[in-house]
């Protein structure tokens, strides 16, 4: 039998670090952000349902794929259309990773990590059968995510506002990587992880 890993954290926590590591060690990594990119290319289902509901503006002109600038400012400022996007795009991804998380079981994976950001937020813990969420204090994450996006301070703190903290993650874990030291300090603890749970790819 196969084991489901959900694989969180939140902005810059670090959690496609560890997401690469476990890539590198031969394990299985169904990627939502990945999934979303798919569901959303041209001619997709939800592609087609997204153009129906926000119209051809949100187009680009050259070839047609959505313009995910355009369609985020739309749905930053209006709740009502944000909900009708995720209730477009979230089922269209989950459905996607269902399918390769089969497809990976068929070809005879002990192991398969579901990495999934918005994990708990959108209540997505029943796709899984244990969590580990990546870890780092809230001075890091604010660096970080600045020095990564070049973002202001203000524009960096607002984005992590936006999520629900880590810190509140940490209670939900099954298992906790603290992402605050060096990357190797972090494979350890993957390590462990992996080697507690005798979790093989």
């Amino acid at each position: 039998m196969a084991t489901i890993l959900g694989l969180t954290g939140g902005i810059a926590s670090g959690k496609s670090t560890v997401s690469e590591m476990l890539s590198k060690k031969g394990y299985t990594v169904i990627d939502a952000d990945l999934a979303a990119r798919k569901v959303v290319e041209v001619g997709q289902p939800a592609y087609l349902a997204i153009v129906e509901e926000f119209g051809r503006s949100i187009l680009h002109t050259d070839d047609d794929t959505i313009n995910r600038a355009k369609l985020g400012d739309i749905v930053f400022h209006n709740e009502e259309m944000r909900k009708k996007l995720n209730g477009i795009v979230h089922p269209a991804v989950r459905g996607l990773m269902l399918s390769e998380k089969d497809q990976a079981i068929e070809s005879g994976k002990n192991t398969i990590i579901m990495d999934i950001p918005l994990l708990y937020e959108s209540d997505l813990t029943w796709m899984v059968d244990r969590t580990i969420v990546v870890y780092v204090d809230e001075e890091t994450q604010l660096s970080r995510l600045m020095k990564r996006n070049q973002f202001t301070e203000q524009e960096a703190s607002s984005r992590i506002a936006s999520q629900f903290p880590l810190k509140g993650k940490i209670g939900l874990a099954d298992a906790v990587i603290n992402n605050n030291g060096t990357i190797e300090e972090t494979g350890e603890q993957l390590e462990k992880i992996l080697n507690d749970w005798d979790l093989r790819p």
